[in-house]
Order: structure tokens, then C-alpha cells, then sequence
């Protein structure tokens, strides 16, 4: 169930219940490097043990290869000065 958790992982209401440290991403195309592997996790895939992410970095990176600057100010609905993605792109990957 998204936002309860259940397995005491140390999940947040935000975030994944079950392996929350250690996920896969797939992407392809606008620049990305075919056939790449970009990090690692510990011998039990729980947690990473090689160049680790964060959801906003995959953001950022997706800005990017879109030719967005993920730094880029907008403003939110109330009118209130907002970063479009606060990670860091994964350069790495392209």
C-alpha cells in the first residue's frame, strides 16, 4: 500500500515500504548511453553500495536530456518561487 508502512525497512509515508533504499530505473534514448549499468547494491540488494541516487536525481537527469535546466525557477500554483528539480542530473549516463 503506497504511503503506510508496514515493514518497519524505515520507509517513509513518502516513499517505497518494501527495499526502499534500493530500487531500479531503466531509461533510454534522448542522449542516454546504450547497454550502460550505472551503480550497484550491497549482496543483498537492499541498499547501494555504488554511485547511489535519489528520485530527484532521475528527475533532474531526465530534464536534462530533455534540454531543461533542472535548476530552473517556476512558479507553483500560489505563486511561490520553486526549483523545477532539486537533484543532481547524472551526467555519467549520457
Amino acid at each position: 500500500m503506497v504511503g503506510a508502512g508496514t515493514s518497519g525497512a524505515g520507509a517513509t509515508a513518502a516513499g517505497r515500504d518494501h527495499w526502499p533504499h534500493c530500487y531500479t530505473v531503466l531509461m533510454a534514448g534522448a542522449g542516454i548511453q546504450g547497454g550502460l549499468l550505472y551503480g550497484s547494491s550491497d549482496r543483498f540488494a537492499a541498499y547501494p553500495d555504488s554511485n547511489p541516487v535519489t528520485p530527484e536525481d532521475v528527475a533532474a537527469t531526465i530534464y536534462h536530456a530533455l534540454g531543461i535546466d533542472p535548476k530552473q525557477h517556476i512558479q507553483d500554483p500560489l505563486d511561490r518561487p520553486r526549483v523545477l528539480a532539486l537533484g543532481e542530473p547524472i551526467l555519467e549516463l549520457f
